[in-house]
């Protein structure tokens, strides 16, 4: 095994190095893995940026990365469902097992999770990486390992999906074409949605949805948000029953309230200012559902399966291809776009 284990490194705000750090020993219940595909998140591009997601802060230096998928190269003990050589895609956070919702199955919800790439917690942006084996899942033959990474975003979109009870039949809004938003209209087509409408303010990343499935897309080139209603109303023949607002943007959220039905769930999956201005009295008077998600909670399974069978097709998300030794370079494309930029995946392997 190489003694190659250079790492992407947040040092602080606005300052990412490459480091070597020593190769993980893997303990009891764990695999050391070789860490081959990682994904740049929103996330990371906002530790990079900010320093800070919330109450989320750097204060040491923390290797960045959490969409991830690599091969096992050694396993600790007590493994038995993994051997060496099995390629897999890893669920970055690991709960404590022994809360309240830990033991009612919202493990996403654990106060104590160790979450890959959230302060204090190093991630996977690294050659070998060593992770609880219950929370590494075997990849078909059928999968790459690109599109074991995509899974950890993917698993995102599953659980927002599922908690705004997608099915048949279902007229759906998705506001925001960027990467989540791309994956939940993927998903929301997987799960029969009948017709899904996507909003954004790029025309380009509008042009993408369509190629990928969107019915509709529309354009967000106006402050007139009654105007855009109308023209959501028109696209899907009606309100739709459920809205999944992936951008965050205030004056997104209102129009995700506004747009909504009678009767309808919004469920809030972007990340934007911690304090917004919403008509909510709107909300409560047609009784529209406000839900929120927080990553996902036994998803990967279904996100695997998804892929597996070919009901969502997450390769063409996948644009930009950088080695872990430009790292830099594929932040910066990933914040900027550049190129039509939509994920972008680092490799980190080697094979000596």
């Amino acid at each position: 095994m190489t003694k190659d284990n250079l790492s992407a490194v947040l040092v602080q705000k606005g300052d990412i190095q490459l480091e070597q750090r020593p190769i993980p020993k893997p303990g009891k219940n764990e695999v050391l893995i070789a860490v081959h595909s990682v994904g740049i998140c929103g996330s990371d591009i906002h530790y990079w940026v900010d320093g800070r997601i919330g109450d989320f802060i750097i204060k040491n230096p923390m290797v960045l990365g959490h969409e991830s998928s690599g091969i096992v190269q050694e396993v600790g003990e007590g493994v038995t469902d993994l051997k060496p050589r099995d390629r897999v895609a890893i669920e970055p956070g690991i709960p404590c097992g022994k809360c309240e919702f830990c033991k009612c199955g919202r493990y996403n919800l654990c106060p104590d999770v160790k979450f890959c790439a959230t302060p204090p917690f190093h991630g996977t942006l690294t050659r070998f990486y060593t992770h609880a084996a219950d929370f590494c899942f075997k990849l078909p033959d059928n999968m790459s390992l690109d599109e074991g990474a995509m899974l950890e975003p993917l698993s995102c979109a599953v659980h927002a999906c599922r908690r705004a009870r997608v099915t048949a039949g279902k007229k759906v809004l998705v506001c925001g074409a960027g990467p989540i938003g791309l994956l939940n209209l993927l998903t929301a087509k997987a799960m029969g949605a009948s017709k899904v409408c996507v909003t954004d303010i790029s025309s380009s990343r509008l042009e993408f949805s369509r190629k990928v499935g969107a019915d509709f897309a529309i354009l967000v080139d106006t402050k007139e948000t009654q105007s855009l209603v109308t023209k959501i109303h028109e696209a899907l023949g009606g309100a739709p029953d459920i809205t999944i607002e992936c951008s965050g943007a205030e004056s997104s959220i209102t129009l995700s309230i506004l747009a909504t039905k009678t009767g309808g769930v919004i469920v809030l999956v972007g990340l934007g200012p911690r304090e917004v201005t919403i008509p909510i009295a709107h909300a409560a008077l047609h009784e529209i559902d406000i839900r929120g998600i927080l990553r996902y909670a036994n998803c990967y399974p279904i996100a695997l399966d998804l892929v597996a069978s070919g009901k969502v097709n997450v390769k063409p998300l996948i644009t930009h291809h950088f080695k872990l030794e430009d790292s830099l370079k594929a932040f910066e494309t990933s914040k900027t776009g550049a190129g039509g930029a939509i994920k972008v995946m680092i490799h980190c392997y080697q094979d000596s």
